[in-house]
């Protein structure tokens, strides 16, 4: 069984994967992945941001960013923040303003509104806006895990806190929230067997994001995102059979990839990624993922309850 590191650094790790592959095939539809790969199952860059091969979209690099943040910020400011203190909130607004400014090979629409907004006007949350319903602030909540892993209070506040610098809605709201859920359960051991029942306990409580019958949507829109991640997550126990099928749907296929990489990677722990694609990422992507994630790990026993 991978323990807890192992299971953490396999969920940062195929995070990074499931960007790098799935970023080849964004925005296209099934049946022009069949056209032009057949099955579409190795790390060669490309796509409509014309990547170097294993190159990582906006995904990998804003959890990055918001990681640094939280690191920076230390326990101190975690405390702070389970006190009423929005310091560290405007130090991960402020991260991820010089991640906007370092020209990312992306950014998605909502996530570049809600940072220039903050910039522009120090506010850490928008009003609601029916059109937040993407799935960026989903995307990065990684290291918000990682960090609050032995405090829920503080997993709650911290993912609404960044998740809410840009985006407003209550999808994106549940989605942060019940997918980080079943992160801190796939990290803590569970196998595929509880996670199919945990994930059939929540959508009986979150209706919208249920996946049955599967409508093969697999779009930005965060209850396509969550509903395609879910099915390949639940109907796979096998990491890379549940990482080649949720890509193979393109759309957001970088966004979906990744979160089903974080999730299976989770599962299976780091030791068990397919070789081919770790040594496909990017030495410095892999560094730094690497470096984070033991980072975040010591970050969050200082938050540990008794």
């Amino acid at each position: 069984m991978p323990d807890l590191a192992d299971r953490a650094l396999g969920a940062y790790l195929g995070f990074a994967i499931g960007d790098a592959l799935g970023a080849t095939v964004e925005f296209m539809r099934p049946r022009e992945i069949v056209q032009l790969y057949g099955v579409h199952r190795d790390i060669i860059g490309g796509g409509w941001l014309k990547l170097a091969a294993g190159q990582v979209t906006d995904d990998t690099t804003m959890s990055l960013a918001l990681g640094e943040a939280l690191l920076q910020g230390g326990n101190a400011a975690l405390q702070g923040l389970m006190q009423g203190d929005d310091a560290l909130v405007r130090s991960i607004g402020d991260a991820y303003g010089r991640w906007l400014k370092s020209k990312p090979v992306d950014c998605g629409n909502t996530c570049r509104r809600g940072i220039q907004r903050y910039l522009r006007e120090g506010t850490l949350q928008g009003p609601y806006n029916p059109g937040d319903g993407g799935n960026g602030a989903l995307m990065r909540n990684l290291p918000t895990v990682l960090a609050t892993l032995h405090s829920e209070s503080a997993f709650e506040r911290l993912s609404m806190a960044q998740a809410r610098l840009t985006h407003h809605h209550p999808f994106s709201d549940s989605a942060t929230l019940g997918l980080g859920w079943l992160l801190r359960t796939l990290l803590r051991g569970a196998d595929h067997s509880v996670c199919q029942l945990w994930t059939e306990k929540w959508i009986a409580e979150n209706e919208v994001f249920r996946f049955t019958p599967y409508r093969e949507r697999a779009t930005a829109y965060v209850v396509d995102t969550v509903q395609t991640v879910l099915h390949f997550l639940t109907l796979h126990a096998d990491f890379e059979t549940a990482m080649v099928a949720t890509v193979n749907q393109g759309d957001d296929a970088d966004t979906t990839g990744a979160l089903l990489g974080m999730l299976a990677g989770a599962r299976c722990g780091a030791s068990q990624l397919p070789r081919r694609w770790l040594d496909r990422l990017q030495p410095a992507t892999r560094q730094a993922v690497t470096e984070q994630t033991v980072a975040l790990l010591d970050l969050s026993h200082a938050l540990a309850v008794p």
